[in-house]
């Protein structure tokens, strides 16, 4: 945003004839519009590439000149029935066409009479689960693949529990290559019957199995009557042009601060996308971690004045009065304000080799914030049991609980609540790798992690103030923050 508009917008603040509710109409109308997003995932050579590229195919999205590069790059690979290999409209990394996997994610657009959509392709292999995590994150609903004649795999359940943590509730079991089974009723069944109590133990009820083949395009733009009399369920394009997009925003006004705008005098602005809620001039906010109110004066957008605004929106909020704003702090509304303390449950996906190492201290970041924070692991699903086990250590693609004990004032709120501030990511400060994804579940009762050590790891010193001030600024003490507790006649106890 120019500066040129933003004092064009600061000169217009009290000009603007737009009503409040037009306003949020026509915002709220923008974000309905948006394409449903989706994901395929599941375990290895299930099919995903082949059957999203055959949905590509059969709903007509792609082009002319794509299809000739597919013809041509299949030459040589034609399945028996004479068509192109239609993983490759998505396995374009030369490694990923070479071997026949898929490693990144891919997405693609298509769209029916009915609906657009934004599709999302990860790869099977258990060594890609980062990649699986991502693609999941901003997803709508989840299409989980099956080999009809493997069944469900350690990975399908990986996978199942990645995307139920993500906040997605909406499944589509598609069993796949249901043809190389000799269309059997009785295997379809069995497999939707098991998967469903693996979605069950997720906390996922919506659950739509549907029997495919994707090489031959049975039930997933065109019905399979013919081969499959006995299944008079919707085809996948069927329930992807029904599904409902998720908000998961029960929350009030949310936004992360990501800049301070000064384009002149007079104007100060707090940039940054809505991450939950709606916001109008006039309401009263909260900023968030030094607990200054103030009421919101005008909101500037690039197109200058804007009398609401919703969920989505990059936003520069002007208040009615100056406040100490960073980029990192939160602006939320002042009756329904996000958790803050230093003291969170969370749950993770591990993606480094060296997993989580127990009481080692990470960097975390969510938005435009990023904090130094301790982690104890808790425990770590089984995914054969499907049981919680007490664990220390989360080993790489380990899904798990944990402690996060931060050395100073976070700001979140649940994720099953808001997942935009209610997620966040965890940074190896050494070799600044991300090493985990993760959701909090909410705040716990004890803060600070130097309560939670033994008397007898415990060592008390006396410093004037002038040295005790002076070694407070040192690395050594910044690095452990957590673990010093300065006691004095002005001590004040934390949250």
């Amino acid at each position: 945003m120019s500066s040129q508009t933003l004092s064009h917008a600061a000169q217009s603040i009290d000009s603007s004839d737009e009503t409040p509710l037009a306003g949020a109409q026509a915002a709220l109308a923008g974000r309905q519009a948006r394409p449903l997003r989706f994901i395929t995932c599941g375990s290895v050579d299930d099919g995903k590439s082949t059957l999203i590229g055959r949905l590509l195919w059969d709903t007509k999205a792609v082009k002319e000149d794509q299809a000739a590069t597919l013809r041509r790059d299949s030459t040589g690979k034609q399945n028996e029935l004479g068509l192109p290999d239609f993983a490759l409209l998505l396995d374009g990394l030369q490694a990923e066409r070479e071997q026949g996997i898929t490693i990144d994610v891919a997405y693609r657009y298509f769209a029916t009479d009915r609906r657009s959509f934004i599709v999302a392709d990860t790869p099977g292999h258990v060594q890609y689960t980062r990649n699986m995590a991502t693609g999941a994150s901003t997803a709508d609903l989840a299409v989980l693949l099956v080999d009809a004649r493997a069944g469900i795999l350690e990975q399908t359940r990986r996978h199942a529990t990645i995307a139920a943590l993500m906040g997605i509730r909406q499944f589509v079991l598609a069993v796949n290559k249901i043809d190389l089974a000799d269309y059997e009723e009785a295997r379809f069944r069995a497999i939707s019957r098991e998967f469903r109590e693996i979605a069950l133990s997720l906390g996922v009820r919506q659950v739509t199995a549907i029997p495919v083949s994707a090489l031959k395009g049975e039930n997933i733009v065109l019905r399979g009557d013919g081969a499959m009399p006995w299944y008079d369920g919707p085809t996948l394009v069927e329930v992807l042009e029904k599904a409902t997009q998720r908000t998961g925003q029960t929350t009030g006004f949310r936004l992360p601060v990501q800049r301070v705008s000064r384009p002149g005098e007079g104007f100060r602005g707090y940039q940054g996308t809505v991450a939950g809620g709606s916001i109008k001039p006039g309401d009263s906010v909260v900023v968030l971690p030094s607990g200054v109110e103030a009421n919101v004066k005008a909101i500037v957008t690039y197109d200058l004045v804007r009398n609401a605004a919703v969920t989505g929106d990059a936003i520069t909020l002007v208040l009615d009065r100056p406040v100490d704003v960073a980029r990192g702090d939160m602006i939320a509304a002042i009756d329904q304000r996000p958790q803050t303390g230093r003291a969170f449950n969370a749950r993770l996906v591990a993606l480094s080799p060296d997993g989580i190492v127990p009481g080692k201290r990470y960097w975390l970041k969510a938005g435009a914030r990023r904090q130094r924070v301790m982690v104890r692991p808790t425990a770590s699903l089984n995914l054969t049991s499907g049981n919680w086990d007490d664990a220390t250590f989360l080993s790489v693609n380990g899904i798990g609980t944990a402690e996060l004990d931060f050395e100073d004032t976070a700001i979140f709120d649940a994720y099953e609540t808001n997942r935009e501030t209610g997620a966040f990511i965890l940074i190896d400060p050494e070799t600044l790798n991300t090493v985990a994804g993760g959701m909090i579940d909410g705040k716990r009762s004890r803060a600070g992690c130097f309560d939670a050590l033994p008397d007898a790891d415990r060592a008390s010193i006396t410093l004037p103030a002038r040295l005790l001030e002076a070694f407070l600024k040192t690395e050594f003490a910044r690095s452990h923050a957590g673990e010093i507790r300065v006691n004095g006649p002005e001590q004040v106890d934390e949250e």
